[in-house]
């Protein structure tokens, strides 16, 4: 089993990162992880490569390659947080009596309402800690732009008349 990047417990992995992961590593880091994030969600996102002897040579060879590619994407990214310096969303919902709203505003909502003030946000980009909003009054979310770039974007929820 050792030939395809288990190991012998067959519990965990050894991979080569193909970009930045959260809480994992950087691009080119070989780390182990649990076979089934491994399995399920690194190598088919294509995030990470097993680490076998070819594997590694292949990503050397193109290693300039996804840096640039990196590069690029950050560089992408700090031309839309500039875009969204200054912004803000403003949004009206049918509420209860103490603020309370009829539904919720989620990820989606926002990133709509921001690309309709000219920036292009994904839904996915929209982190809510907290979930979705439920409450009238001053919010505030973050985009993630870039595994290296995020935006603290301030959200003000106000009731239908």
């Amino acid at each position: 089993m050792a030939h395809c990047g288990l190991d012998k417990t067959g519990e965990m992995m050894e991979v080569i990162l193909l970009e930045k992961v959260e809480n994992l590593g950087s691009m080119g880091d070989r780390v182990k992880v649990r076979s089934g994030y491994g399995r399920n969600f690194l190598l088919p996102q294509g995030k990470a490569t097993l680490a076998t002897a070819v594997n590694i040579e292949k990503f050397e060879a193109i290693r300039a390659e996804l840096e640039a590619k990196s590069a690029e994407l950050l560089t992408r990214a700090q031309g839309r947080a500039k875009l969204l310096e200054g912004k803000s969303v403003k949004l009206t919902a049918k509420a209860g009596n103490e603020g309370k709203l009829f539904g919720s505003i989620g990820n989606a909502d926002i990133a709509a309402a921001l690309t309709a003030q000219g920036v292009e946000i994904e839904r996915r980009e929209v982190q809510m800690g907290e979930g979705p909003i439920r409450q009238l009054g001053d919010h505030t979310v973050e985009i993630v732009l870039h595994s290296e770039l995020s935006v603290t974007v301030p959200v003000e929820v106000t009731g239908e008349e």
